[in-house]
């Protein structure tokens, strides 16, 4: 919960930075710009259709029965190995590393379409 949060937060936080170049002891200039986590994060949408690319591909998914609410165990039948394969393929599709502790809480598209959208290194 507290990571979701801080992610949700960065999103939308702007840092102002200064930095100032001298020579020789004169100040030459200031430059000033913003920090932007959320400008780049990828759309829900985006996410959604993504992830469900993903599982669909899994070779022992039926394609027909995936949505964005499918559990993998419950609705899809597979056993907790798929369960960390599909979370690996999710990593490498959004160029992601998620710590072991969050991943076994992922079960659902629900909840890796959730997480990869709130991840701001999302990409």
């Amino acid at each position: 919960m507290a990571s979701a949060l801080r992610s949700a937060i960065l999103r939308h936080i702007r840092v102002p930075v200064t930095q100032s170049f001298a020579l020789n002891g004169s100040r030459l200039a200031t430059v000033r710009s913003m920090s932007s986590h959320g400008d780049d994060h990828l759309d829900k949408q985006a996410v959604i259709d993504r992830v469900l690319d993903v599982v669909k591909s899994f070779p022992k998914v039926d394609p027909s029965k995936v949505t964005p609410d499918v559990h993998f165990q419950k609705d899809l039948g597979l056993d907790s190995l798929d369960n960390v394969e599909i979370v690996m393929a999710i990593e490498e599709e959004f160029k992601l590393e998620i710590p072991d502790k969050e991943a076994d809480k992922i079960d659902s598209c629900h909840l890796a379409i959730e997480y990869v959208h709130n991840h701001p290194m999302a990409s």
